[in-house]
């Protein structure tokens, strides 16, 4: 009989066909996640497991299942599982970085208009009746992108793809990332963007956009003071973690127009329940983490899973292992 693999959310593309040459593969086929004692259940005896953001692997779960040996992560975060403690069992822990990068930029750079120009708040003006006079001087006023200045906090992979796309825009650069690497220095040398400390990049940003991993330093790194700090007409864009964004201090700023506006793809608690004051302003555009959501990229994390899964399998070191000790 072949190993087991548990996969818990059917996955696009053909990724699951190639695993299925492999191994026995049992797949969750529900559109609500199943919770731990589920996944324990049917993850029991299971060599290998592919897991989704929205399940939480902890550390109860992964000592109920010893024969596991892989957790391959759809997604480039992973703070969903306990890695440590993974580790300590001689689990594998896999992830999906890179792929996303391009999607999630361009997914940014959707809320980014969507936000400045109200573009969500004029389909809703066309689609309820309300459009009743054809052109008017103070219909649907927004404010332009072109040679503004963007603030990007996190200048990682996704941050650099961001403000790639602002020089169509004319736009002046500025970042905030708490380490060095060869990203912030082609930041500053290619993009010609300046580096600055957080409290500068609020003070002086038109649009600040998020992308942050989330960690104990970077929880709610954006709350009442970090948002008493930016311009009146400024936008807030987070396509990074619900969490690094205080959601309370977000909407006393919104409701009293101590910012603009804010476009949001991710949300503290997922998915984020109708009483959200957030959805009740008509000044923030919100998405249903979406940021890689784009067929080719959706596919080519399944085919980065199952090739991370067959690798660790196969007594050899996974092309984006998160946790390279364990080997």
């Amino acid at each position: 009989m072949s190993e087991r693999v548990f996969v818990t959310r059917k996955l696009p593309g053909v990724a699951l066909e190639r695993l299925t040459r492999e191994f026995e593969v049992d797949v969750w086929e529900d559109e609500f996640p199943p919770n731990n004692k589920e996944i324990i259940q049917r993850a029991s005896g299971c060599v290998g497991i592919i897991s989704l953001l929205t399940d939480k692997i902890d550390r109860t779960l992964i000592e109920s299942l010893p024969d596991v040996k892989i957790i391959a992560q759809y997604a480039v975060g992973f703070d969903n599982i306990d890695i440590e403690a993974a580790t300590k069992k001689g689990i594998i822990v896999t992830n999906t970085p890179g792929v996303l990068t391009e999607t999630t930029a361009d997914l940014t750079w959707a809320l980014i208009m969507a936000t400045t120009r109200r573009t969500a708040e004029a389909d809703y003006y066309v689609k309820s009746g309300q459009w009743r006079v054809a052109w008017g001087p103070q219909m649907l006023l927004g404010v332009d992108v072109f040679e503004k200045t963007l603030g990007i906090v996190g200048m990682g992979r996704i941050g650099y793809a961001v403000a790639r796309r602002s020089l169509g825009f004319n736009m002046k650069i500025l970042f905030h990332s708490r380490s060095e690497s060869d990203i912030t220095e082609s930041a500053i040398k290619e993009l010609h963007a300046e580096r600055v400390d957080l409290d500068k990049l609020l003070t002086e940003a038109d649009i600040v956009t998020l992308h942050v991993p989330l960690s104990s330093e970077t929880r709610e790194m954006i709350s009442e003071r970090e948002l008493s700090l930016m311009k009146d007409d400024a936008i807030l864009i987070n396509t990074s973690r619900g969490q690094v964004i205080d959601e309370t201090a977000l909407y006393e700023a919104l409701k009293n127009r101590y910012i603009r506006g804010a476009g949001l793809d991710v949300f503290r608690e997922e998915p984020t329940p109708e009483s959200n004051p957030l959805l009740q302003l008509e000044n923030i555009v919100v998405l249903p983490h979406i940021g890689s959501a784009s067929i080719a990229t959706r596919s080519k994390m399944a085919d980065m899973c199952v090739d991370n899964l067959i690798a660790g399998l196969s007594d050899s070191i996974p092309p984006n292992i998160v946790n390279p000790e364990v080997m």
